[in-house]
């Protein structure tokens, strides 16, 4: 039906749904038709040839075709086979239009199956391409916030790998586009859900990075990045504790506050306020890492933590207000490049793939205590700026604005841990990682139009265009403010 587009009667005429004669399969099987040679050969020269054009066009038509030939023949051998001891008779159907069919679709669905597997483990689907595994040495991985920036880079490697990754978000500031390219994968699972709520699955390790990371996105609503934070951990160390299963949290360099010890090692306590506005983050990070380590002592949960420095790279949200972020797309555009103070406040950049490399060696090493991942490279806020501006050949003025409460005057991680205990050190410097971020960035304008980066009041993760903002803004002007505290329009 689908090569020759055949007449619907073509089932109904076949010699399988009727009774038969032995003298006419032997006259139907050696071409004693009506027909003359002559007009076999042409006709089966005329089919041949719209054969061919049709496979051409659709390879898949290929594998249809020698499903149904199999199918077909091992019905024509059945049927001569119960033919061999009588030379007239009328039989009943052999084999019934139905049951026929049957044999053809389970034959075909089989090598449909087998089909897509070689054309996924090859990248020829349109997926990226995935090492094949045997079963006893694929892992099953959750990744809750896998449809953010670092968990969507995660999650490549992971799937790149060969292993059953899930994806738990809720998509407060993960966008599915960065996930996209793996929906319908067979090893691949997306679900949209929150992790302050339980969730059953089977699994073998747990990678925990849900949680707003960006300043303006987990103040928005600092009641529910507490609980993120907190409950979201404990459901998350309840569900490894259930199936055994190993888990790493993503935990932060904020959780060293304004630090008085540099560069900061893991051994340091701290020096974080604890009723400013970044507390919601910074303390919630540091119960979530006491409850790691009450279950791994009290119940035996394998943990693992990871202590984040500033990360850039693709998938970045536009609007995430981060330092990266804002230079980047301030500097594209033409705009001023904003300061928040007086620029001399440090920072250490590392490239999103180191990350991800770090995450997966802390995972996999027999490590159980927290380690710094970042890179030592260390930049002036103002240095940096140049830097960014330099790069984007923009003709972007740098202006400074009053600094914001609490941002912490330096930041440079010791990774000495890290390079002994896991074998971890970044591959990529700041410049080669900018230069793909930028080219990131341009490809986001170009599908976005006008972006205006976010300031550093709290703000939800929602790119607009400039005329949507100033038509929320101009909408919520009579509305009281989240926790009744002023929003800028900028934010």
């Amino acid at each position: 039906v689908c090569l020759g587009r055949r007449r619907k009667n073509a089932v109904s005429s076949s010699p399988l749904s009727s009774p038969v004669t032995l003298a006419a399969v032997r006259k139907r099987f050696r071409g004693e038709e009506t027909h003359s040679a002559m007009e076999q050969r042409e006709e089966v020269s005329s089919f041949v040839m719209r054969l061919r054009r049709v496979i051409q066009r659709r390879p898949i038509y290929a594998v249809l075709l020698v499903s149904s030939a199999v199918a077909m023949a091992t019905i024509a051998i059945a049927m001569r086979a119960d033919l061999v001891f009588k030379d007239t008779v009328t039989l009943p159907p052999i084999v019934s239009s139905d049951v026929t069919r049957g044999i053809v679709k389970s034959s075909l669905n089989e090598e449909l199956a087998r089909y897509r597997a070689e054309e996924t483990r090859t990248g020829r689907s349109g997926y990226p391409p995935v090492v094949k595994l045997p079963s006893n040495k694929k892992i099953r991985i959750l990744v809750t916030g896998g449809a953010g920036f670092v968990g969507s880079n995660l999650v490549d490697r992971l799937m790149g790998e060969g292993h059953e990754v899930t994806v738990l978000d809720n998509l407060f500031t993960g966008r599915k586009r960065n996930i996209e390219h793996w929906l319908g994968h067979p090893n691949f699972n997306f679900v949209v859900g929150d992790v302050v709520q339980p969730i059953m699955l089977e699994i073998d390790q747990i990678y925990h990075l849900a949680c707003p990371a960006s300043p303006p996105h987990y103040q928005y609503n600092p009641i529910k990045t507490i609980k993120t934070s907190t409950e979201g951990t404990l459901n998350m160390l309840g569900l490894a504790k259930r199936v055994n299963a190993r888990m790493l949290l993503a935990s932060t360099s904020e959780i060293y506050g304004d630090p008085e010890v540099h560069p900061q090692v893991e051994s340091y306590w701290g020096n974080v306020n604890p009723i400013g506005p970044r507390a919601c983050y910074d303390e919630g990070k540091r119960v979530a890492e006491t409850m790691m380590y009450s279950y791994q002592r009290q119940v035996g949960v394998e943990v693992r933590v990871a202590r984040i420095f500033n990360t850039f790279g693709r998938r970045m949200h536009p609007n995430d207000g981060r330092v990266v972020s804002n230079f980047i797309i301030q500097a594209l555009q033409n705009k001023d490049i904003t300061l928040y103070g007086d620029g001399s406040q440090t920072r250490s950049f590392q490239f999103v793939d180191d990350l991800v490399d770090g995450l997966i060696k802390l995972m996999n090493s027999n490590y159980s205590y927290p380690v710094n991942i970042g890179n030592p490279d260390e930049y002036t806020m103002a240095s940096f700026a140049h830097m960014i501006k330099r790069l984007t050949n923009s003709k972007s003025t740098i202006v400074s604005l009053p600094a914001t409460t609490d941002d912490p005057t330096k930041r440079k991680p010791d990774i000495t841990v890290a390079k002994t205990k896991i074998g971890y050190a970044p591959q990529w410097s700041v410049q080669q990682g900018l230069e793909e971020t930028i080219a990131y960035f341009k490809q986001e304008l170009e599908d976005m139009g006008e972006i205006i980066p976010t300031g550093p009041l709290a703000s939800k993760p929602r790119p607009l265009a400039s005329d949507e903002r100033a038509a929320a803004g101009a909408s919520s002007k009579d509305k009281k403010p989240r926790g009744g505290r002023h929003v800028s329009p900028q934010a």
